[in-house]
């Protein structure tokens, strides 16, 4: 998956396009993201009377529903953004202090080259 858990995303898709949300949790099985503010339904609970203060309230919960990752894309400065990948080179140190050179992956911007 592209985006992760804290991006802000542009729906592109589906009854909520245009609008732009936080990334709470990514379902990285069913390839689908919960977005803040965005897909909410409502939820009606049943009363359940287990005594004191472990009983539930009974009612209508409001709350956001999973969305395939498809239907979002990056917000990056004022617009969206595809996400690529590029490796860099890094130093990295071992346990016994030593350091070495490697390269990781990291998230770039289609639009501007940035890292992400």
């Amino acid at each position: 998956m592209r985006v992760k858990k804290g991006d802000t995303v542009k729906v592109i898709a589906g009854k909520d396009k245009g609008a732009e949300g936080k990334i709470i949790k990514v379902l990285r099985e069913e390839e689908r993201v919960i977005v803040e503010g965005v897909n909410r339904i409502k939820k009606h609970t049943k009363v359940v009377d287990q005594g004191g203060r472990a009983g539930n309230t009974g009612g209508i919960i409001t709350t956001e529903a999973p969305i395939h990752v498809s239907n979002v894309m990056l917000v990056e400065g004022d617009g969206v953004t595809k996400v690529g990948y590029k490796r860099v080179d890094v130093t990295k140190r071992r346990p016994d202090g030593s350091e070495y050179s490697s390269t990781r992956s990291v998230r770039i911007s289609r639009k501007t080259g940035k890292e992400i």
